[in-house]
C-alpha cells in the first residue's frame, strides 16, 4: 500500500507490555515500575513467538527491523486504584468519560498530549519497526493514523499478549 507520497509506509509491529499484578488489581500504574507477573511473562513469550511467525511468513529476519521500547524510568510514587480515585473524587470518572481524549489526570498526560508525542515519534520512523510499549500510546497512534476518531481511539481495546500490525491506514491483530 502506498502513502500520499507514493511510498510504502513502514510496518509497525506493536506489542503492549505483558500483564502486571497492578493490571489485575485495576491499579493505575502511570510511570511506576511494576514487574510483569507470571501471566505477563507468558504473554511476552507468546508475542515473541507471534513476531517470529510473522517474520517467517514474510521472509524477514530480526535484524530487518528497528526496535523501540517505552523509555520510562518508572521511579514515581505508587499510583491509586480506581476505587481509591473514586473515594477521593467521586466525579473524576464522569469527567474522564465525558472527554476521554482531552481528560488530564492529576500529574499525568491526556491522550491528546500522548498523541502529540506519538505523532512526533511516528514522523521519525523510516524503517519497519517493532515497538513494546503501553495501551495509551497505541490508542494515540490509532487516532494519529486516523484509524479511529480520537474519542473512539481513547476507548479502543489494546490487549496484552497480542501483536498489532500498523501498515499505512490499516490495523491487523495477531494472537
Amino acid at each position: 500500500m502506498l502513502d500520499m507520497d507514493g511510498l510504502v509506509p513502514p510496518i509497525i509491529y506493536y506489542v503492549r507490555h505483558g500483564l502486571t499484578d497492578w493490571n489485575v488489581e485495576q491499579r493505575l500504574q502511570g510511570r511506576h515500575d511494576v514487574a510483569l507477573n507470571k501471566e505477563g511473562r507468558a504473554q511476552s513469550i507468546r508475542c515473541g513467538e507471534i513476531l517470529r511467525e510473522l517474520m517467517d511468513r514474510d521472509g524477514r529476519a530480526p535484524n530487518d527491523f528497528d526496535y523501540v521500547s517505552s523509555p520510562l524510568i518508572r521511579a514515581r510514587k505508587t499510583m491509586l486504584t480506581f476505587a481509591e480515585v473514586l473515594a477521593r473524587d467521586k466525579h473524576v470518572i464522569a469527567r474522564r468519560e465525558s472527554d476521554k481524549w482531552g481528560f488530564l489526570p492529576p500529574g499525568g498526560e491526556s491522550y491528546a498530549q500522548v498523541g502529540l508525542r506519538v505523532s512526533q515519534w511516528h514522523a521519525s520512523v523510516v524503517a519497519d519497526t517493532i515497538v513494546a510499549a503501553h495501551g495509551g500510546t497505541a490508542r494515540a497512534l490509532i487516532a494519529y493514523l486516523a484509524l479511529a476518531a480520537p474519542q473512539e481511539a481513547a476507548s479502543y481495546s489494546i490487549e496484552q499478549g497480542v501483536v498489532y500490525a500498523f501498515t499505512g491506514k490499516q490495523l491487523a491483530r495477531y494472537g
